[in-house]
């Protein structure tokens, strides 16, 4: 039997329901952290997603930022906001970079409570560690986080803590929106008004202006040269080291007053500008103190004793910051120099040379700019007397000469001036104050800058050397005989030259001349 088929028309299908999953919304806020000395831009997104509720932050954050989590909380709960009963993950990115610091708790805290609304400003940093009353407070990271910033040309508005702006107000170029709260800085998010609110600091130093750059610097002079009775030819070399901020080692006998002159040296140093008033403050602040933004170059000055960590940094973990690189931009001064231990000198060769302090640890490697003026005091001999009229030396030849070989030729090199001491005698007098050294320092300055100059004499490269150290035909003949007559080396060849600059500066000489190169030799090292 056929099966008869139906041949009506076909059912109509009815469409298929698809239902679509609300999109997850990825909240981003950009933050930082610091790689050594130098900050790295991190980006700090969020996700909302159903699930057993609980915050997480991945991307290899340290337990300071773990531990915000709970002050975000609080924050958030103390100041009437939900916390939302999702899964919350917080990625830290890129997520192979370490990252530490209480000043992402706001960016954490933000993120959560915008969790509705979608944020991705382009362009704004956002740090600023939380209280559990929702009070937003500063951290010590901040000023050389923004600096570093600033520095790679990557910030330009940044939502900051209001107690900051004291010391980040000296950082131009930054947009600042200062807050108080964690509801202000979420109102200001909310509705996008990130129009600056902070004013830019203008420093209260004497100031003048070269190349449209302003140059700061301060007549205070808490020890005065007018103290230091004689000694004419140390304190001649002290004003030309100063010009140039050159390497200067003064050797005598105790008590003669090597250390009362480089104590005064720091007070008529060459002006500053805004860029290194900036750096010396960061320094400072990764050594854990607030700076003051003046514009004196700092002084340090450690003891013999002192370790080759404390001198130049170290850690274990991580790397510390140390004396050399905290002189950045002023004077480095060791009374005793060859109490130090051959370690610490050899090692000392670096920074001279290169203005550079290299730290490799197993956990870190880090680099710290040290551009410093050395200033160096020793007697000649272990009891002091080798050099004296007066009173008789209680030393051996054979410690004499191990006293002497702690200093080796390559060190001493890196010294362009070297002035023995004249024993102090009854008729000695002051005859030159401090406030006259700086002003002949400040016009040697100038003649530098106006030159174009972008480093001083002391710091010349060769390329720079051969650039600004023209010498007139006697002087360059005095130089020639010189180089065969007492062998100077090529490093020494420049020292003399650069020093022959800055005393052809102080006497206004826009060629190096006969009188300039003749002084110039006779601070050279006697071998």
């Amino acid at each position: 039997m056929n099966a008869t088929i139906d041949s009506g028309t076909p059912p109509k299908h009815q469409p298929i329901k698809v239902k679509q999953k609300k999109e997850t919304i990825v909240n981003r806020l950009t933050c930082a952290t610091l790689d050594g000395v130098n900050a790295r831009v991190i980006e700090v997104e969020a996700t909302f997603t159903k699930g057993l509720p609980g915050f997480a932050v991945v991307g290899l954050a340290s337990s300071d930022i773990q531990e915000s989590k709970e002050r975000t909380k609080s924050a958030l709960l103390t100041n009437e906001f939900i916390f939302p009963p999702l899964k919350i993950t917080v990625n830290l990115s890129p997520s192979d970079l370490k990252k530490s610091g209480t000043h992402f708790d706001l960016s954490l805290a933000l993120l959560i409570a915008l969790n509705k609304t979608a944020i991705d400003e382009e362009g704004l940093f956002v740090f600023g560690e939380l209280g559990l009353d929702g009070k937003i407070k500063t951290s010590s990271m901040l000023f050389p986080l923004v600096l570093s910033l600033k520095e790679q040309g990557v910030i330009k508005r940044a939502i900051v803590p209001k107690e900051s702006i004291v010391y980040l107000s000296h950082i131009s170029g930054v947009d600042f929106i200062a807050v108080e709260t964690l509801k202000e800085a979420i109102d200001i998010v909310k509705n996008k008004n990130f129009k600056a609110n902070v004013q830019a600091f203008s420093y209260q130093a004497e100031s003048f202006t070269v190349e449209n750059v302003p140059y700061y610097f301060e007549r205070k002079y808490e020890n005065d040269f007018s103290d230091v009775k004689g000694q004419s030819v140390a304190k001649r070399a002290s004003l030309i080291a100063a010009a140039g901020m050159h390497n200067f080692l003064m050797e005598g006998n105790p008590g003669c007053g090597k250390s009362m002159i480089a104590k005064r040296i720091k007070d008529i140093l060459p002006p500053i500008f805004e860029e290194e008033i900036l750096s010396i403050a960061k320094h400072q602040f990764l050594d854990g103190v607030t700076p003051s933004f003046s514009a004196l170059r700092p002084i340090r000055s450690p003891h013999h004793t002192a370790t080759s960590a404390s001198v130049f940094g170290g850690g274990s973990a991580t790397a510390k910051i140390g004396e050399v690189a905290l002189a950045h931009k002023g004077i480095l001064f060791f009374d005793e120099l060859p109490h130090f231990s051959k370690s610490v000198l050899e090692a000392l060769r670096e920074p001279l040379q290169d203005k550079k302090v290299h730290i490799a640890r197993v956990n870190a490697k880090i680099e710290y700019e040290a551009d410093i003026m050395f200033v160096a005091a020793q007697n000649p001999c272990p009891c002091g007397n080798l050099l004296s009229k007066m009173k008789s030396c209680r030393c051996s030849e054979v410690e004499i000469k191990r006293y002497q070989n702690k200093l080796s030729d390559p060190f001493l090199d890196r010294i362009d001036l070297f002035v023995v001491m004249q024993e102090v005698s009854s008729g000695d007098k002051g005859d030159v104050t401090s406030s006259q050294m700086h002003e002949k320092v400040i016009e040697a300055f100038k003649m530098q800058k106006y030159r174009g100059q972008l480093r001083l004499n002391g710091k010349l490269t060769e390329e720079e050397i051969e650039r600004y150290c023209s010498l007139d035909e006697e002087a360059l003949k005095i130089l020639e005989s010189a180089i065969g007559k007492f062998a100077l080396s090529h490093r020494s060849i420049a020292s003399v030259k650069k020093i022959g600059r800055t005393i052809a500066d102080l006497h206004r000489h826009t060629k190096i001349e006969k009188s300039d190169i003749l002084e110039a030799l006779s601070y050279r090292r006697r071998k």
